[in-house]
């Protein structure tokens, strides 16, 4: 369990790639794809134009916005930041140079604490373990970054301040811990939300964090008690963090946070405190 009062957090997201599509029963109800449509009836911002259908589906245009890369580095103050928010970094249509780019920037601001999470574990896994990726990561690093003492060395992956998840919504998707265990990472993390189902399969070996909640929105499905009791005492039987982020309803606060009394905040240690 970590302990954040030692620096000033403040919770962002960074979204260099938009659009998406329906990988699994988790993305029905996808809150995405409601925010993509609001922002382009707004006219704030031409970035999600195509990315959603007239009926209010996912086009399947995946854009990649290499203006926003940099974003991060003008944030000084430290950040806790969910990559992605709109979107699967490890989408197939996402190039591999531009998730170079993207972890070469997560490498050059190490005051920041970046949260990646995918339902696309299996590319995650077999393009981080090649050594090829990381080489390219510190060349890409390296082009971003003030000059610095040759002693100084460039941090490669896997990155002290990048913790990598994965999404599980019922038990039918459990292999996707696997994947994510063989992933190099300083912090692998559960995203079991919306949770469909109980989870009897579910492998907390090498998991640093586990994280539950329910579906939100008018069409939420509901979360039974059970499911979440039987991984909270998974989880602390494992001696994993276990964060519950809320029951759900037709609104995210509608059922509240308690479970059994009180709420569950576990989350890991951060690892860069630079």
């Amino acid at each position: 369990m970590g302990d954040r009062s030692s620096i000033e957090w403040t919770d962002a997201t960074w979204n260099p790639v938009v659009g998406c599509d329906r990988v699994s029963p988790g993305c029905d109800n996808c809150y995405a794809i409601a925010q993509a449509i609001r922002i382009q009836r707004m006219g704030t911002s031409s970035a999600y134009e195509g990315t959603t259908t007239a009926d209010g589906d996912w086009s399947g245009l995946v854009k990649c916005l290499p203006e926003r890369l940099d974003q991060p580095l003008r944030w000084r103050r430290p950040r806790q930041i969910f990559v992605n928010s709109m979107s699967d970094l490890f989408h197939p249509d996402v190039p591999d140079a531009f998730i170079v780019d993207v972890f070469a920037v997560m490498a050059a601001a190490p005051q920041h604490v970046f949260q990646i999470l995918t339902k696309r574990p299996q590319r995650m896994a077999a393009l981080l373990a090649v050594d090829d990726f990381t080489g390219a990561v510190s060349e890409a690093t390296a082009a971003r970054i003030e000059p610095r003492p040759a002693s100084e060395a460039i941090e490669v992956p896997p990155l002290s301040n990048v913790w990598l998840g994965t999404s599980i919504e019922s038990d039918r998707y459990t292999f996707r811990a696997n994947h994510l265990r063989s992933t190099p990472a300083s912090v692998r993390f559960l995203s079991l939300e919306p949770l469909l189902g109980p989870l009897p399969s579910l492998d907390l070996h090498q998991i640093d964090w586990v994280i539950v909640g329910g579906e939100s929105g008018p069409n939420a499905r509901p979360l039974e008690v059970e499911w979440v009791r039987h991984i909270r005492e998974r989880s602390l039987a494992a001696g994993v963090p276990f964060f519950f982020k809320q029951w759900g309803g037709r609104t995210a606060k509608s059922g509240g946070r308690e479970l059994d009394g009180r709420t569950w905040d576990e989350e890991p240690f951060v690892l860069s405190q630079r």
